[in-house]
Parts: structure tokens; C-alpha cells; sequence
């Protein structure tokens, strides 16, 4: 289940936004999306694997986690590394890279 968006780490790119199959995450003026309907996520990774800054953490748990203070800061982008799409980016990137997100084909 999402439980994080580190703020601090968030470049604002909504790949997240876009990923999300069950619409977990609502943009802001800020650019940085807030967690709007946790008990929505299906913990499939998606916004994880394509955060390209390590700004999230999914639990493999289906419950939300007591507290935030319980994530390690290992277990932040361990998804995407163990994926092999690479740990985070360079500490001020501001463009988002990475892989493309789907798109659906229109015809």
C-alpha cells in the first residue's frame, strides 16, 4: 500500500499521477501529489518503479502502516533498483527520466 511521497524528493513530474490504475493520488498547485485515497491502492508498484527521484515507498503490506517514522530510509526506492531501473537521481535533478509511460493507443 502507498504509504509515503517525500516532498523534499518529489520533482513535481506526476509520473505517479499518471501510473496509478486505481487513481490513488491527486495533483496539487505545489506539484508535489498527495496520497488522497490510500484504502485505493492495490500495491502493484507501478508509481514506485516509475518515480524516477525515489519519492515514494509502497509497503508490500495491504494495510497502511501505523506511522511513517517504521519506513527505513533503505527501503526507499529499493523497488526501482531491485526492478533494475536504477536507485533515484542525482540530488536536484529537475527533469524526470526514466522509462516512457504508456499511453494508450487511440485510433
Amino acid at each position: 500500500m502507498i504509504e509515503l511521497v517525500s516532498a523534499p524528493d518529489c520533482i513535481g513530474c506526476d509520473k505517479c499521477v499518471d501510473v496509478c490504475p486505481t487513481d490513488v493520488f491527486d495533483r496539487t498547485p505545489s506539484g508535489v501529489p498527495v496520497i488522497a485515497r490510500q484504502s485505493d491502492c492495490q500495491t502493484c508498484f507501478m508509481c514506485e518503479a516509475y518515480c524516477p527521484t525515489d519519492a515514494l515507498y509502497v509497503h508490500p503490506q495491504s494495510t497502511p502502516l501505523e506511522t511513517a517514522d517504521v519506513i527505513e530510509d533503505d527501503h526507499i526506492g529499493r523497488y526501482r533498483e531491485k526492478i533494475g531501473w536504477g536507485k533515484g537521481r542525482v540530488p536536484g535533478s529537475l527533469t524526470a527520466v526514466g522509462p516512457e509511460v504508456p499511453r494508450p493507443v487511440t485510433t
